[in-house]
């Protein structure tokens, strides 16, 4: 049995019935082959199409956006940070260099990234990765041992990988940290399982370190401490140090309050930095 049907009578400008056809071809509501007017007005008291001036963000809600992905993919959050960014590229008006920009973050797979590489962690599984770095060069790396950590606000890659070529350069004296490797998930092009032997860790240097001032009361310890002694109002700390990059970040934070005691070629690379920094600002120093 047909369903009995209202019938309404509408009084509309001139004009406004070809506008409303217009709407109903465009949300592709129709009647055979002709937009159905009465079709949209039903979908329209279904609350199942939107109408009006759409609903967009301004640049301030765009910027607060982008942040709020940033912050997410940072914290390991990387389903919630891509619904945000479906979001901004669907409402956020953006202009084609930024939009552009943002559908290459859409499609990155960080997430399946990280689930296989955690997969391959557990089973002690080695494998090929490839990877961009931030300069736009194109590397591959056997790992045989990865473990993600987290320095200062995200999460990061850390591997031991056989190769070492790239890296010599950057880091002669710390040789003994050649085969690590500190990666963005983000920056991962590839990951194929391959065959070999899994290595237990990381590779470290033992780093003494001298917290003085109020850095001796205030400093909280690390994971890879292994030693922590206040001896004269100085916190004599050692720590497993697996990369020096982050090592010296902290250290700088510190100023004159954290000193790199040993190994020297942690302290001559502190040193060259330091001294960098005298001649970018034109202060003298004493050269040995």
């Amino acid at each position: 049995m047909p369903r009995k049907k209202e019938t309404i009578t509408l009084s509309i400008p001139p004009g406004t019935k070809e506008q409303l056809e217009a709407i109903a071809r465009q949300l592709n509501i129709t009647w055979g082959k002709e937009p159905s007017i009465s079709g949209l007005i039903v979908a329209i008291a279904q609350q199942s199409v939107e109408v009006g001036k759409p609903f967009t963000l301004d640049s301030n809600q765009v910027n607060a956006l982008q942040q709020a992905i940033k912050a997410l993919n940072d914290a390991g959050h990387i389903g919630e940070a891509q619904t945000v960014l479906a979001l901004l590229l669907e409402r956020g008006n953006l202009e084609a260099p930024l939009r552009q920009l943002l559908m290459k973050q859409l499609s990155q797979p960080i997430q399946e990234w990280r689930n296989t590489i955690e997969e391959l962690t557990k089973a002690k599984q080695p494998f090929y990765l490839l990877y961009s770095n931030s300069q736009g060069q194109e590397l591959d790396y056997k790992v045989r041992h990865a473990e993600v950590r987290f320095f200062e606000k995200r999460f990061y890659l850390m591997i031991w990988c056989e190769e070492t070529a790239d890296v010599e350069n950057d880091i002669p004296e710390l040789p003994e940290l050649w085969h690590n490797r500190c990666l963005s998930f983000e920056r991962i092009k590839s990951v194929v399982p391959t065959s070999g032997d899994w290595r237990g860790e990381l590779d470290y240097v033992k780093v003494q370190l001298h917290f003085r001032g109020w850095l001796a009361k205030a400093y909280q310890p690390k994971e890879d401490d292994i030693e922590d002694d206040m001896i004269n109002n100085v916190r004599q700390v050692v720590r497993r140090v697996a990369n020096p990059f982050w090592l010296i970040r902290e250290v700088s934070r510190y100023w004159e309050d954290c000193v790199i005691v040993s190994p020297e070629s942690l302290r001559d690379r502190l040193k060259q930095k330091l001294l960098t920094l005298c001649d970018l600002y034109n202060i003298e120093t004493k050269r040995l």
